[in-house]
């Protein structure tokens, strides 16, 4: 090949590199808690479990960052998330949905109704965590197939070329398995969040939140997530622990009661307000 030829090919190369990586910053970001986490905030989210839409609506507009929706322990069915989603889906509350596992058909379905957060319980084993992010993303980084769904109403005719950008996998960390393999588990690519599930470790532990061995397990997460540059996240009752910027909130039934305390309490002479205390 020319010099006259080479030239205009290398030149022709580098343009179509510099329009890739041109078109590859300017990907449209919508999932504010991607954008909040990056900038050092705190995101809190409140959990729903309950199929009712009013109540889902109220809370997607209360303040709260985003959406924990609850599938692994309530009867919800896709098709009423699908419908909580879509009925409220200008809310200002990202929807975050718990599967009840990493399995293809679950996280397909929870992203198909329009999730941009994929909660995966119980990760004790580097697969599971794996396959979450390739069931949830399309190729070339995952798996997941084209089909119908309600997301591209919800986040726009260019979903299919933002979605992998915008979607977070969060991976939950329950038993004394899983603290182990902590650090693989975090430092899997396409894996944005560790959550350290307060109740469940001391469940499958045995220890009691104030043991020192529990606290290790706890600090153990806590080290390897951030050692990894991922996101760490608990129960909202651990907002002022340091490292912590992802927080499960209370339940729609939790923040009820709440309401009706904080309603009730000048005509009953009382200051104490109680939330539910979550990270399960």
């Amino acid at each position: 090949m020319t010099t006259r030829r080479i030239i205009p090919a290398i030149l022709a190369v580098l343009c179509l590199t510099l329009a890739s990586s041109a078109q590859a910053q300017k990907t449209r970001i919508y999932n504010t808690i991607k954008t909040k986490l990056a900038a050092g905030k705190q995101v809190v989210g409140a959990t729903i479990t309950t199929s009712d839409p009013d109540i889902y609506c109220a809370v997607a507009s209360s303040g709260f960052d985003f959406l924990w929706i609850e599938m692994q322990h309530s009867p919800l069915t896709y098709e009423q998330v699908a419908r909580m989603i879509w009925a409220c889906k200008d809310a200002p509350a990202i929807p975050f949905i718990r599967v009840p596992d990493a399995t293809e058909g679950d996280i397909q379905k929870a992203m198909d109704i329009g999730a941009l957060g994929i909660i995966i319980p119980m990760v004790d084993d580097v697969r599971k965590a794996q396959n979450a992010v390739t069931f949830a993303k399309y190729p070339p980084i995952g798996r997941r197939s084209q089909g119908g769904g309600q997301y591209g109403r919800i986040w726009g005719r260019d979903y299919r070329q933002t979605i992998n950008e915008n979607l977070m996998v969060v991976a939950m960390i329950e038993n004394p398995a899983g603290v182990a393999i902590a650090d693989k588990i975090a430092a899997i690519p396409g894996v944005d969040v560790v959550f350290v599930a307060s109740n469940d470790l001391g469940s499958f532990s045995g220890y009691e939140r104030d043991d020192p061995r529990y606290m290790k397990l706890v600090n153990e997460i806590k080290d390897k997530t951030l050692a990894a540059g991922k996101y760490l996240a608990g129960p909202s009752a651990w907002r002022d622990r340091e490292g912590y910027l992802f927080f499960q909130g209370p339940s729609e039934g939790n923040l009820i009661s709440s309401g009706a305390k904080v309603e009730l309490a000048p005509a009953q002479g009382r200051k104490d307000v109680a939330t539910g205390d979550e990270g399960r």
